[in-house]
């Protein structure tokens, strides 16, 4: 079939929904509600089987669903309604959730049903969930709604009764650090994280605050900031501590919306003196106690852990892992594992902190020299198999990092945008070296001009991914952990490592990896520090989450019918991937 998608964003389960329709051989078309833009004339001259909305913000206009069957995905169960489902369910603190995908009407979200999934609600925050629990359920709801709809005889069911909670307001969301305990806390944080935040007053200025994490042993008097740690601040509850990571500056009147730093850039020198307090060994990520680095051990794998906010990494994010990946390359192991958690692997450099640099071009140059010091340790590694687990996304340089291990293991849900031309820029990360020696120069070229998103699936099929894991995202640590220990424990690994380190000393002969580097930071520079360069707009839209005036046309593609299925050739890419 012909599926139009009709997104406010082409958001991560836009994305999703759009890759995994691909692989299932429809034809997909994306089409943005933007405001001003005339959403029926655009579906008119589509002429699809099927209009489909993975995330609208907005109704789909009464002169299209009266003409097309329209289905929208709700990620709420069936009979709730609202604009704030997901942060309601996160703040409430609900342990079980759904998705409904149902059909337009009059009536926001009070459709007839097509289909519905159930799944569960674990303690992290929204946006997290809603690429994860949320997207897999919606993945499975939609797959059936369109099977449904194929078949032309199924007929959906009207929703009995239903309640429509209004929007979620700052009010709503408010932190009373004198009374609110870590727990409440921490449900505030994460039902507004990635958005909108919760707004806040901090060091005499207004703030909004992303992501939370629990402190287990700092404690101090409510509301008071105790401690920094890796850019994040630690401020006392009611009867304990958390981590805020994250801060953006209220939007000026008439102006663009602010990017998230992380919180003691955001503050500078409005932040007092706070002791710099390291997580202690064996502390990370997916541990008890929060850091944004984690390293431990299990029979002969090692396990680097990292997660960074919105998959994006700083010069200064990429300098401690480099450093971290350098420790870890000491230990006696036989296998070393990046990543395996739960969200983003890496979304390559981090624009944020590069749009608020006092001269971008240099912190951008920074920052991709400091990305290319972490990959050309990871690619110079020869005394060990090295594994990227993504469990969670990864685009532009974050995908070209995990391109640098011997293996790359993804989650069943995952999304790879290999490419970086949507951002204007060339790229680095030594991917000219990595992309071509996995598929080819033929494919990496088609990948990196076309821009198109794929599915775990999609990319395991070209060579891009060895394995894939299909797991829910609660497992997916658990299970990397399962598979890493085996192929530790192989008796063909001791074989496999030797090999490499011939392997990598032939392609060395042939062609320096220093050489890759200097021509693709070649043509980075020139970009980098040419005022003009469209990478400066383009950066600074993205940070600010402006919207285009139109559809691209990479994403709407011909406003002529095909007439058969396409394939990977389908012009239907957008610029990165967004957060929920």
């Amino acid at each position: 079939m012909y599926v139009l998608l009709v997104a406010s964003a082409f958001n991560s389960l836009t994305q999703r929904v759009h890759a995994e329709l691909r692989d299932h051989g429809h034809h997909v078309a994306v089409e943005l509600a933007l405001p001003g833009a005339c959403l029926a004339d655009a579906v008119r001259g589509h002429r699809p089987d099927l209009v489909l909305a993975p995330m609208l913000r907005t109704a789909i206009p009464e002169e299209v669903w009266s003409a097309h069957t329209c289905l929208v995905v709700h990620p709420g169960p069936v009979g709730d309604r609202g604009p704030s489902s997901l942060d309601r369910a996160v703040q409430d603190g609900e342990s079980r959730w759904g998705v409904t995908v149902l059909q337009a009407n009059a009536e926001m979200d009070a459709g007839d049903v097509w289909a519905s999934a159930w799944c569960p609600l674990p303690p992290v925050g929204k946006s997290d969930f809603y690429r994860g629990e949320i997207a897999d359920a919606a993945l499975e709801a939609v797959l059936l709604a369109v099977e449904r709809f194929a078949s032309g005889t199924y007929i959906p069911q009207p929703q009995a009764g239903g309640h429509a909670r209004p929007l979620l307001r700052q009010e709503d969301r408010r932190i009373d650090w004198e009374s609110d305990t870590t727990e409440d806390v921490l449900r505030a944080l994460r039902a507004a994280d990635s958005q909108p935040g919760v707004r806040d007053d901090l060091l005499g200025g207004a703030w909004y605050l992303h992501g939370g994490h629990r402190e287990e042993h700092l404690r101090g008097r409510p509301g008071e900031l105790l401690a920094t740690r890796a850019g994040a601040l630690c401020r006392a509850t009611a009867d304990g501590a958390v981590w805020i990571p994250e801060l953006r500056a209220r939007r000026l009147p008439g102006g663009s919306a602010a990017p998230k730093l992380p919180a003691t850039l955001a503050l500078a020198d409005r932040l007092p003196p706070l002791p710099e307090v390291p997580a202690p060994p064996h502390s990370g990520p997916h541990h008890p106690t929060w850091s944004d680095i984690g390293y431990h051990e299990e029979g002969q794998a090692g396990f680097l852990s990292f997660s960074f906010p919105g998959g994006a990494m700083s010069t200064a994010h990429c300098r401690r892992l480099l450093d971290a990946y350098r420790t870890a390359r000491t230990r006696p192991t036989t296998v070393l594992v990046l990543g395996g958690g739960r969200d983003f692997f890496s979304n390559g450099i981090h624009l944020g902190v590069i749009d608020a640099a006092a001269d971008p071009a240099e912190e951008s140059w920074a920052n991709i020299n400091a990305m290319n010091d972490l990959v050309e340790a990871v690619l110079t590694t020869t005394d060990r198999l090295v594994v990227s687990a993504l469990g969670g996304n990864a685009a532009a340089g974050g995908a070209m990092l995990a391109l640098a291990a011997d293996e790359v293991w993804c989650r069943s849900g995952v999304v790879l945008n290999p490419h970086y031309r949507l951002m204007g820029l060339h790229g680095s990360e030594y991917w000219t070296y990595t992309l071509p020696r996995r598929i080819g120069p033929a494919l990496a070229d088609r990948l990196t001009s076309e821009a198109l998103p794929l599915s775990a699936a999609a990319a395991h099929g070209l060579g891009l991914v060895d394995r894939t894991v299909p797991c829910p995202p609660e497992d997916f640590t658990r299970e990397t952990q399962r598979l890493a220990v085996r192929l530790a424990a192989l008796p063909a690994t001791a074989s496999r490592i030797a090999a490499k380190k011939a392997a990598r000393e032939r392609d060395e002969a042939v062609r320096p990896l220093a050489a890759y580097r200097e021509a693709e930071l070649a043509v980075m520079r020139r970009t980098f520090f040419d005022p003009d360069a469209p990478y400066h707009a383009l950066r600074r839209a993205f940070v600010r989450k402006e919207r285009p005036a139109a559809t691209p046309l990479h994403l709407s593609g011909s406003a002529i019918r095909p007439r058969a299925v396409t394939g990977l050739a389908a012009p239907d890419a957008a610029p990165g991937p967004d957060c929920c």
